[in-house]
């Protein structure tokens, strides 16, 4: 495990850079941490490391964006999901099992459906912008 210590958001880039030198051919990072800390602003630095120019927001359920070289990158937000059911009935296998980076928040909501390998990027809020990053 490696943890990242930030003090604001100048530091992010930082953060985003270890997320994926981290990755070691997993497809699947789950984002986890209280509401407001941090998960998209993280995932937003992450897209635009990878070459990504798509706006990231934070998806009702799914975003998908392009990387200059043409490969997907899809960005998930499970809060608002209510039955497992709405998983199965997006299609989330062809997502998760497609070897395309899959960005998931709220993965509490969908745990049992997770593949084996994810990566689990836990993230504390301290004080202000300060922030405590686990990626697991």
């Amino acid at each position: 495990m490696q943890t990242i210590h930030i003090d604001s958001l100048d530091e992010l880039p930082h953060a985003a850079a270890a997320v994926i030198n981290a990755l070691e051919g997993r497809s699947v990072v789950v984002f986890r941490g209280e509401m407001g800390a941090g998960k998209t602003t993280l995932i937003r630095e992450i897209v635009a490391r990878l070459g990504a120019d798509d706006t990231v927001t934070s998806p009702t359920f799914a975003n998908q964006y392009t990387t200059r070289e043409g490969k997907n990158i899809y960005h998930f937000d499970f809060y608002r999901i209510n039955r497992l059911e709405e998983a199965y009935d997006f299609g989330y296998e062809e997502y998760f099992y497609s070897g395309n980076l899959c960005l998931v928040e709220w993965p509490e909501k969908i745990e049992e459906l997770l593949p084996e390998e994810v990566m689990t990027v836990r993230i504390a809020v301290g004080d202000d912008e300060e922030r405590t990053i686990e990626i697991d």
